[in-house]
């Protein structure tokens, strides 16, 4: 496993104060965690909720700490507000957080719809800066994105080949069950086991069978629509690039899986590429490729790692301008490595 490199005790900044908006939910944990494990210059951490959650016994830098409901002075004194819940949740409280001067760094995708809302990850600067967001002249940017998991490829991915002459590209992601929360883990459990001891199954989140099964679409009570998640990626993919690399194509099915998103990415390019050019642009964005000698990339293997795995690329046989990757991304580890970069990026500047 990886992280990026902690930065040292002469270059750190100086301690702020940060809330986890959304403290009980799988994505807020691992943020916790990540904030612990790189040492993030936190003077307070104040873990929020929805209330039906407040009171909620948790741990906080190996002390006991409690969850706590979003009130009028939830946010005063926050520097910075990470929101990790439900979409809904976000939207309720962002605007909050940014009224009483925090700066918001949303996860959640609830305030993507906000024209002033900058996405960004600070890691493909370099190679493909941030896009510009409509905020009002003399106004300071308040508000961060952080992609998906699969917009993250896909934009790092698009940025890595546009160099090397990408004529296009596209990608088939899996989606894990964590996606949708902690009950989406219990379901897909509990229905594992019911379908091997011939029992009925519980599809209160997907209103479908997801164990043993794959997925293109959810039953029609589910209260989340795949085609829906599917047109957030694109969007999110869209906004970033703005028309600087090509497009990728994007598909995306419900798998089996508990966590990590895998995915499928088929590249063509003008000419036949070089392999070695090929492996130095996917890390030059910021991707880890594993040699060839060692274990390709699985949902089970990339936990923990801070950014996407893919294997080596693979000339395809029947079109010599095309190659094939397989890979792998933690879908709660990569969302919150980025978000912390940001905020790491924010008190730097």
């Amino acid at each position: 496993m990886t992280s990026p490199q902690k930065p040292s005790q002469e270059a750190a900044h100086p301690a702020t104060r940060v809330a986890i908006a959304g403290a009980s939910s799988l994505l807020g944990k691992e943020l916790k965690l990540w904030l612990e494990e790189s040492n993030f210059p936190a003077l307070e951490v104040r873990l929020l909720d929805e209330e039906i959650l407040a009171g909620t016994l948790t741990e906080l830098g190996g002390e006991p700490a409690v969850i706590e409901t979003v009130n009028e002075e939830s946010f005063e004194r926050i520097r910075i507000a990470f929101f990790t819940g439900s979409a809904g949740f976000s939207i309720a409280h962002g605007m909050q957080a940014r009224g009483s001067g925090a700066v918001v760094i949303d996860l959640s995708g609830g305030m993507g719809a906000d024209p002033g809302a900058k996405l960004w990850m600070p890691g493909l600067d370099r190679l493909l800066p941030p896009p510009a967001s409509a905020v009002t002249s003399g106004e300071p940017q308040s508000l961060f994105l952080v992609p998906s998991v699969p917009s993250d490829v896909a934009i790092s991915m698009s940025a890595a080949f546009a160099p090397l002459g990408l004529e296009r590209l596209a990608l088939s992601f899996l989606q894990p069950a964590s996606e949708r929360g902690a009950q989406a883990i219990e379901e897909l459990e509990s229905q594992v086991v019911n379908l091997l001891s011939f029992q009925p199954i519980s599809k209160a989140v997907f209103d479908a069978q997801i164990g043993f099964n794959i997925l293109s679409r959810f039953g029609p009570e589910s209260t989340e629509d795949l085609s829906e998640v599917r047109t957030r990626i694109v969007g999110e993919v869209r906004r970033y690039l703005g028309g600087r690399v090509p497009m990728p194509a994007i598909s995306l099915v419900q798998a089996p899986v508990f966590h990590s998103h895998t995915f499928s990415a088929y590249a063509e390019f003008h000419a036949p590429p070089d392999l070695d050019a090929v492996v130095k642009s996917l890390e030059a964005a910021g991707l880890k490729v594993i040699p060839a000698n060692e274990e390709a990339p699985t949902n089970v293997n990339v936990v923990g790692e801070a950014r996407p795995v893919v294997g080596q690329p693979e000339c395809d046989p029947s079109v010599e301008k095309g190659i094939w990757l397989w890979g792998a991304a933690d879908n709660l580890r990569v969302p919150a490595v980025t978000a912390a970069a940001i905020a790491e990026n924010l008190l730097a500047s």
